[in-house]
């Protein structure tokens, strides 16, 4: 049991990410103070949204110089910090040339040269990591490797590697790090956070976050003539974020921590926008054969592995033990697609020239 005090500041890495200043926002928002760190403190295009969140929040903003790779970089910023939020990780689906150093390297080593520096640290006393569904399960079909047919946090993804699903693989290797060093000390308690896929509005206007390029894509055309059947575990990101508030608070809370609202597949997605946003932009209105979307789907950059063993294969969460541990509610899925497609629209990052209409 980790009782931590709210008037020390919070270490956040990763702090421009997309789920990441949602924590900060809600740590600000609280009056906590924040160290968080990023890899350039001096790009205003892509820190100025953190700065401007903490100009109107009492909690107070320091912003810390760091790199994943760069072991004792994590040394000044953790100074005094009794809890650390580590959510940096590099996150890839497609167009990854070179796995091991774009993915795994930096998701295992940066892991380890967080924790280590906690490890230093007297004051530190609960660590809460960023990890994913996919440290739980690599492939929708690997459902059936569950005798309950529910994944739960007893679940490790065993079917992924460099060679297929490396983004997965990178968050397992990752988390099963951190649970090693987590037990090599004892002076600070390790909890996870798994969310499923995080969507909801974004608190910048960057796009070069893989959740909000894919909302782009169901409004600009790219799916156009359908999705494949596929199915994923949703959840907020104001959620995940909360997640990370409450585990890191609750004193009580403990280990890993499914975080998603529910299941659906790409074309609920797209009928939700539908509902809502009627024919403005070009949302998918059908499934793609799996036999099609298999011959296909090089150019769109998946393997033809991967669509044989997530195409077709519904899944299925319990989310009852982050209900339970760390009293979490979830916001609907439909509310989460609406309220982030309409964020994109008013931040400009898609328009009807844009979708070809």
């Amino acid at each position: 049991m980790s009782i931590i005090d709210r008037t020390k500041p919070v270490m956040v890495t990763g702090g421009t990410g997309y789920m990441a200043s949602w924590i900060i926002k809600m740590l600000l928002e609280e009056g906590i103070n924040v160290n968080t760190t990023v890899r350039q403190p001096s790009d205003i295009e892509k820190v100025e949204h953190l700065t401007a969140l903490a100009q109107t929040s009492t909690g107070k903003l320091k912003l810390f110089k760091a790199d994943l790779l760069d072991f004792g970089s994590f040394d000044k910023p953790i100074q005094d910090c009794e809890l650390v939020m580590h959510t940096a990780s590099p996150f890839f689906i497609t167009g990854i040339k070179n796995p091991e150093e774009e993915l795994i390297r930096p998701a295992k080593e940066g892991t380890r040269n967080v924790l280590e520096a906690a490890k230093k640290t007297p004051t530190v006393k609960r660590v809460v990591l960023t990890s994913s569904l996919a440290a739980i399960y690599g492939d929708t079909v690997d459902i059936n490797l569950v005798p309950s047919g529910v994944f739960t946090e007893k679940e490790w993804n065993v079917t992924s590697s460099v060679e297929h699903n490396p983004y997965p693989y990178s968050k397992m290797i990752a988390e099963k790090e951190a649970w090693a060093i987590a037990k090599e000390q004892d002076q600070w308690d390790l909890l996870t956070i798994n969310p499923g896929w995080i969507l909801g509005p974004s608190v910048s206007k960057r796009k070069d976050s893989m959740s909000i390029s894919t909302m782009i894509q169901f409004g600009n055309g790219t799916y156009k003539d359908g999705v494949p059947e596929t199915w994923y575990p949703i959840v907020d990101v104001r959620d995940v974020a909360s997640a990370h508030i409450k585990a890191g608070f609750t004193p009580t809370a403990s280990g890993r921590h499914i975080i998603a609202s529910g299941e659906a597949k790409l074309l609920d997605v797209a009928n939700i926008l539908r509902k809502h946003f009627g024919d403005a932009y070009p949302f998918p209105q059908r499934q793609v054969q799996k036999f099609l979307f298999w011959l296909i789907a090089p150019m769109y950059g998946f393997t033809r592995k991967f669509v044989s063993r997530n195409v077709g294969h519904r899944i299925k969460i319990d989310n009852s033990y982050s209900k339970k541990d760390l009293g979490m509610s979830y916001i609907p899925i439909e509310q989460t697609v609406k309220e982030h497609f309409q964020q994109i629209i008013d931040d400009g990052l898609l328009d009807k020239t844009a979708s070809g209409r």
